[in-house]
């Protein structure tokens, strides 16, 4: 049973990764990029579908660890749904610095109603109410650092981290923390790690998404 629902699992990641760079490209960079001080445009980022790992091969390990630590559980659907459309935005993110409120939506519409049905079956009201309470506090803590002088947050970040929040919530407190604090810890690294090899300058624009994702998935294989 276990063997077939990570397999299930990895199969559902697999075809939303096959899908993603397909619906990236009906969503391009909403403007070109904007000339620095120096009269020349800022890097964009270089991760564009077909580069590095294969979204199938991210979407299928992403749901198959989800299936693996979360186990038969009533809201591993919403996990699932949620990174599945996850992995859609990471590579749409990627590719034109967009997280479009169409899939944005469609990742809290799915996530939501699926915990709604956990709790139903699960008896427990209480859960669904701290998944929302989490929804809304990420919601409000990213709109403060959105709103930070100098924030590269969008408010496509905003949202995605209240959608976030929701399966979080759902764990507990602790667990939501740790999804809200791993992103700016991996963001972090990798953008050092890009400054040091000269593959971005300061004033590149870098994709958060990606970031807030995978921060949410490690908090949940760790709760």
């Amino acid at each position: 049973m276990t063997g077939m629902l990570v397999t299930a699992a990895a199969t559902l990641g697999a075809l939303a990764g096959l899908a993603a760079p397909r619906i990236a490209r009906a969503f391009p960079p909403p403007e070109p990029p904007r000339p620095s001080r120096a009269g020349h445009a800022a890097p964009r980022p270089t991760g564009q579908p077909g580069h590095g790992v294969p979204p199938a091969v991210v979407g299928a390990v992403v749901c198959a660890g989800l299936a693996v630590a979360r186990g038969p559980e009533p809201a591993l659907p919403a996990f699932l749904l949620v990174a599945a459309v996850g992995v859609v935005l990471a590579v749409v993110d990627l590719a034109s610095l967009r997280l479009p409120d169409p899939l944005v939506g469609a990742a809290a519409l799915g996530g939501g109603t699926a915990l709604t049905v956990a709790a139903v079956a699960a008896g427990s009201p209480g859960r669904l109410a701290l998944a929302l309470a989490g929804a809304a506090l990420s919601f409000l803590l990213y709109v403060v650092l959105a709103l930070l002088p100098r924030s590269r947050l969008g408010f496509g970040d905003v949202k995605l981290a209240a959608v976030l929040g929701l399966p979080l919530g759902w764990l507990g407190w602790p667990t939501l923390w740790l999804g809200l604090l791993l992103p700016h810890l991996l963001n972090g690294v990798l953008v050092l790690a890009l400054l040091v090899a000269g593959r971005v300058r300061r004033d590149t624009a870098l994709p958060f998404g990606p970031a807030l994702l995978t921060g949410a998935w490690l908090a949940v294989l760790l709760a």
